[in-house]
């Protein structure tokens, strides 16, 4: 068994009315409910948080020191802001997945760029609610072939 963090930034409590053009229609529970059903046939039981506090997030990763195996991590319009999220994750040196509904380089320049990316083992975007499936069998992945 493996235990995971999954951690939703700013904004994402709103997703399901938040410009559904861009980020769908499914709300966070909805993801979350995903996410739990696909955990189970990858054997990973997950702490699913959602803040929209940089400092409540940096919060979350630094618990997850020496209790958690990986971090799954939207960290929504921080990814191009939080040189502290960034070092908390480098900090722990948990394998990471950063992931974003959107494709981020179809969008405006701004959102190109990733503090996040460098301290990831990688980065999925623009597959909507699906992009937390993947991200997650990635880290999966991670960890059987560690």
């Amino acid at each position: 068994m493996f235990y995971v963090l999954v951690l939703h930034g700013p904004n994402l409590n709103l997703l399901g009315q938040r410009e559904p053009e861009t980020y769908g229609s499914d709300t966070l529970n909805d993801i979350n409910s995903k996410l739990n059903v696909i955990s189970a046939s990858l054997k990973i039981e997950l702490s699913i948080f959602q803040e929209n506090s940089e400092g409540a997030l940096i919060d979350h990763i630094h618990a997850a020191l020496g209790t958690k195996d990986g971090l799954l991590i939207n960290p929504g319009a921080y990814t191009h802001t939080s040189v502290a999220i960034r070092d908390a994750i480098a900090g722990v040196s948990l394998p990471t997945v950063e992931v974003h509904l959107s494709n981020v380089y179809k969008r405006e320049s701004f959102r190109h760029h990733s503090y996040i990316a460098p301290v990831a083992v990688g980065q999925i975007s623009g597959f909507g609610w699906y992009s937390y499936i993947l991200g997650l069998q990635a880290l999966a992945h991670h960890f059987r072939k560690e």
